[in-house]
């Protein structure tokens, strides 16, 4: 296993991590969630992502029975949760959003479901433009400096709204965002790419990017048919197949399909070996609702040395998605 610092900190993130979002405490049982994490753990993962909405709060639940019985040292992992959506199915005043009030709450009730004294990485899941940003970084510098969480960053945030973060911090002399979490993969280039360019020299943010394989779409699992116990076919996830699969992606798809097959490797692990090849990236957070299918990806940095330079300017051929190179 690679480890990668996270932006500018000296915390060191393993450069694949495991996810939970749509499995654990929903798509799959609790036996499965833990095998899942014990084959990650014991192949050097030391990152676990979470969040509290997350199958409504029940999936830190699960992994924090999982962490308990394994008893692993506190020291050897990482785990993360974030802040926004709400737990449990409330959705009423002041149990969702960034306010002070929600985002101190949600964290004990984090820490409570995750059975930990603290969290590694707590993310504001989304920005909230109902909540100044001065309240938001002030409440997460108030639980740093009260040992409840050691890092705290953003997911799906502009690159303006994080830099607004950080002037805040500055001027008031807080602590600003580490980290943000947001998608990257073949199909889904810009914003690691290009919006957040500067962003990674002047703050030196650190990335934890999720769905490397865009929703399972860069695998061979739909190039025939629409196969059965898949998350695109869950209800409630309507949107994120009508978005994923298309037929364009899908004849891309195939294409890299070949170009892997010819290299001698999985597309699985080709998609995710060209995240991690990107230098921004600090950790790729992959998925599984099978045990094998982890398995298959935590090798993924085994083909990295297969993308030369060559077989990089085949992928974006096949991809025809540069993103415009910012002019700096």
């Amino acid at each position: 296993m690679e480890y990668r610092k996270l932006g500018k900190s000296g915390l060191q993130v393993s450069a694949l991590s495991l996810g939970s979002w749509l499995t654990f405490g929903k798509q799959i049982g609790d036996d499965v969630a833990e095998k899942l994490m014990v084959t990650a753990y014991e192949k050097g993962v030391n990152f676990f992502d979470n969040a509290e909405i997350y199958a409504k709060g029940q999936s830190e639940i699960v992994m924090g029975n999982i962490l308990k019985k394994m008893n692993w040292e506190r020291s050897s992992y990482v785990v993360s949760s974030k802040v926004y959506f709400g737990y449990g199915g409330m959705k009423g005043p002041n149990q969702t959003g960034l306010s002070r009030k929600h985002v101190i709450e949600g964290c004990h009730a984090a820490l409570k479901r995750l059975q930990v004294e603290y969290l590694d990485l707590y993310f504001c899941h989304r920005p909230d433009k109902n909540t100044p940003i001065e309240e938001t970084v002030r409440a997460m510098n108030d639980l740093i400096t009260q040992g409840k969480i050691f890092y705290w960053g953003t997911s799906e945030w502009s690159a303006q709204e994080i830099m607004e973060a950080h002037m805040v911090a500055g001027k008031y002399g807080l602590i600003g965002p580490t980290m943000e979490q947001p998608q990257y993969n073949m199909f889904h280039r810009n914003r690691v790419e290009v919006e957040y360019a500067q962003i990674y020299k002047t703050v030196g943010l650190g990335t934890t990017i999720w769905s490397p394989l865009a929703s399972g779409v860069l695998t061979d699992k739909y190039l025939d048919k629409f196969p059965d116990g898949t998350r695109l076919g869950m209800k409630g996830m309507e949107w994120l197949k009508e978005n994923a699969l298309t037929p364009e992606r899908l004849e891309t798809t195939r294409e890299l399909n070949k170009l892997a097959k010819e290299l001698g490797t999985s597309l699985p692990k080709l998609a995710i070996a060209w995240c991690v090849k990107n230098p921004n990236v600090s950790t790729v957070i992959l998925g599984a609702s099978k045990v094998h299918h982890l398995e298959e990806t935590l090798e993924s940095l085994d083909v990295l040395h297969l993308l030369s330079k060559e077989v990089m300017e085949k992928i974006e051929g096949l991809l025809a998605n540069t993103p415009p190179q910012p002019p700096f």
